[in-house]
């Protein structure tokens, strides 16, 4: 088995391990990334058959990623890292286009044949990954969460100002204007119904939008 793989974890130490592991696997690395903004860049620029992906990543967290990618690569497969077996995780990566979820303390047993899942054009879950929470994915579509009431440029938005970004960062990083994302904060917040936006941002964390410790 030969594949282009990409691997985005914004932990080093078990980046590098999986990048081993995959090598001994004669499968070859073409790109690593720290963050979600790299991993899109990367996935764009050197067209991988495989990405491999944290969830819980800076800047911009593996859901949003994992859209963009799989929009603007065609054919690519992803494949979800998480340390959690999630119902909003799973739905979202799913939604969002990932062709496999694995959960990372099964990743040395599991990524091999997750890879090759993927390349079959199947879908690969970690046996972890209970029945319950897919058929959760399933039959809760409705959820009101930041993943299901939010657009992806909100969520995006959102999970910078979770990371501490002020709002003219934030129009930088995101090339748009300080009244465009002052716009946004504004509808975020009446979507999800919050009067304090420090509120927001603690429900932001806790739903998952991104991590501060991952």
């Amino acid at each position: 088995m030969t594949a282009r793989i990409i691997v985005a974890d914004d932990h080093q130490i078990l980046r590098e391990g999986l990048v081993t592991l995959l090598e001994k696997a004669g499968l070859t690395v073409v790109g690593q990334a720290g963050d979600g903004r790299t991993a899109v860049r990367l996935a764009r620029e050197l067209k991988p058959a495989v990405v491999i992906i944290d969830i819980a990543m800076p800047e911009l967290n593996g859901i949003e990623a994992t859209r963009q990618i799989v929009t603007e690569v065609p054919g690519v497969k992803v494949i979800a890292l998480s340390m959690h077996a999630d119902k909003h995780f799973v739905r979202g990566m799913l939604q969002a286009g990932a062709s496999g979820y694995l959960l990372k303390h099964c990743a040395s047993q599991e990524l091999v044949q997750a890879i090759r899942a993927v390349l079959n054009n199947q879908i690969f879950l970690s046996p972890g990954i209970t029945e319950l929470v897919v058929e959760g994915f399933k039959s809760t579509p409705g959820d009101a969460s930041v993943f299901s009431v939010l657009t992806s440029r909100e969520r995006e938005v959102l999970q910078l100002y979770a990371e501490g970004k002020i709002s003219r960062e934030i129009a930088a990083t995101l090339h748009i204007s300080l009244k465009t994302v002052e716009a946004y904060r504004r509808q975020i917040m009446e979507k999800m119904g919050f009067h304090s936006f420090a509120d927001l941002i603690k429900y932001a964390i806790r739903e998952g939008l991104t991590t501060l410790e991952t």
